[in-house]
């Protein structure tokens, strides 16, 4: 174990052996050292700490006095005592890990995704082919991502989703949401946003922390109106093209340049989040909005569900006139992701395993849609809107004249039914199908429904 718990100052006129022997025993009195850890050994702390034997000896024999520690012969010294005094946050991360690993009989939650579209073996080779190589472990990552990541990831974006860009202008992140943060550093404070209602919710807390006014558009069937710009008059219009709000339907061809003429016209930023864009797999994929305007938009996209929701990879590509902006900052940035895990990616779709990996995602998301379809229209009332959102794996039920959504909730629980955890006040229903079993969707929606139309 690490004593960095121990201070000691060799200029106090207190004695050193008091020193330690309080260090100790103000860790076991609020619960930081528990009652059967063992403690690190007298010749350790002589090392450790540049102190004589007989100062840590005098130490521990204190604190064995007063019962706080206790000497096993032939083993060490451990902690005796314990006190009710524990952190917080001990008991905190036990409940959060609890919670985060609870397990559901019929899982909606959209938390995973089926099991049985990556073959984990061949990406722990990859990630074993990059531990194996141990020059690659002992030095810092590239603050934009891993050189070899970014040329995988031009090649890789331009064949599924037709990005048109090059390596030196994709930043590569932990995730979306860092990605947004360094955005927003690049463009400064106090823009006027316009987006979806139900847009990405992580992006409104990026979006307040920088001043950004927050505005949300009016959508048609077809995705966001040019009159509702109109009104709005933002600096970043943010969209998803993929998922039309009133519809579940992906953004035409037309719409999409009505809105790229209207953001050149009047020098607004586009933010495309291509939230799965590739994952299609009822209609084909679309060219993202980014192949239509390289100078004006910047692109979005994320791994957490086309690979593995543990490997939080994304990437962004900025346009030219930001890409400078960047540059002048970089230095000053960190790395997010993972050095192992970006050079594991980039061999994955090298080798091309990324192909058979989507074409395999495809076809069982095809599937599980089809039964997630069926089994709602089976269940569920005619009065009921559904929503259904191809890429990002999941279907909406709108219920009217919900009485008591609390209850319900109370209900779902009790009932192991675990569904997207957004829109918990309102009457909407948000089911995915990407992590539970195929066997498990049908009589997990019987049961949903079961529940939404007793109470």
């Amino acid at each position: 174990m690490l004593n960095d718990f121990i201070i000691i100052d060799k200029n106090k006129k207190a004695p050193l052996y008091r020193q330690i022997y309080l260090s100790v025993r103000r860790a076991i009195e609020n619960g930081s050292l528990q009652k059967g850890t063992k403690m690190p050994s007298i010749r350790r702390l002589c090392q450790d700490l540049s102190v004589s034997k007989t100062t840590i000896t005098s130490a521990y024999d204190q604190l064995c006095v007063e019962g706080y520690i206790k000497n096993i012969p032939q083993s060490g010294y451990y902690v005796e005592a314990e006190f009710d005094s524990l952190p917080k946050s001990i008991n905190t991360e036990t409940s959060e890990k609890t919670e985060q690993n609870k397990f559901y009989e019929y899982d909606f939650s959209g938390k995973s995704i089926d099991e049985n579209i990556i073959n984990i073996s061949q990406w722990k080779k990859c990630v074993k082919d990059v531990i194996n190589q141990n020059y690659l472990l002992t030095s810092y990552g590239d603050e934009q991502g891993e050189v070899k990541l970014r040329n995988a990831l031009q090649k890789y974006s331009l064949g599924t989703r037709s990005v048109n860009t090059k390596s030196e202008n994709i930043i590569v992140g932990a995730g979306t949401q860092p990605l947004l943060y360094l955005l927003c550093t690049i463009l400064g404070e106090n823009k006027k946003v316009a987006m979806a209602d139900s847009s990405y919710v992580q992006s409104e807390l990026v979006f307040k922390s920088f001043g950004y006014e927050i505005n949300y558009f009016k959508s048609d069937k077809f995705g966001v109106t040019v009159d509702s710009l109109d009104n709005i008059m933002p600096n970043i219009i943010l969209i998803n093209p993929n998922f039309t709000v009133k519809s579940g339907a992906n953004m035409p061809v037309n719409r999409r340049i009505e809105i790229i003429n209207w953001a050149k016209k009047n020098n607004a930023l586009i933010i495309e989040d291509d939230y799965n864009g590739e994952l299609r797999y009822i209609t084909r994929p679309m060219s993202c909005v980014q192949n239509y305007d390289t100078e004006n938009t910047v692109y979005l996209g994320s791994f957490s569900k086309v690979l593995l929701p543990s490997v939080r990879i994304s990437y962004m590509v900025l346009p030219n006139k930001l890409i400078d902006i960047y540059k002048s900052i970089k230095h000053m940035t960190n790395q997010t992701a993972s050095k192992t895990e970006q050079l594991a990616l980039a061999q994955y779709i090298e080798s091309e395993k990324i192909d058979s990996h989507l074409r395999k995602a495809r076809r069982i998301y095809l599937e599980k849609s089809k039964i997630m379809l069926d089994s709602i229209n089976k269940y569920f009332k005619k009065s009921c809107k559904i929503i259904f959102n191809e890429t990002s794996l999941y279907a909406s039920i709108v219920i009217s004249n919900l009485q008591d959504r609390k209850k319900i909730n109370d209900a779902l629980e009790k009932n192991s039914v675990a569904v997207i955890p957004y829109n918990q006040n309102g009457n909407e229903f948000s089911a995915s199908f990407s992590g539970i079993s195929q066997d498990k969707i049908e009589p997990g929606i019987s049961l949903l429904a079961k529940i939404l139309y007793e109470l």
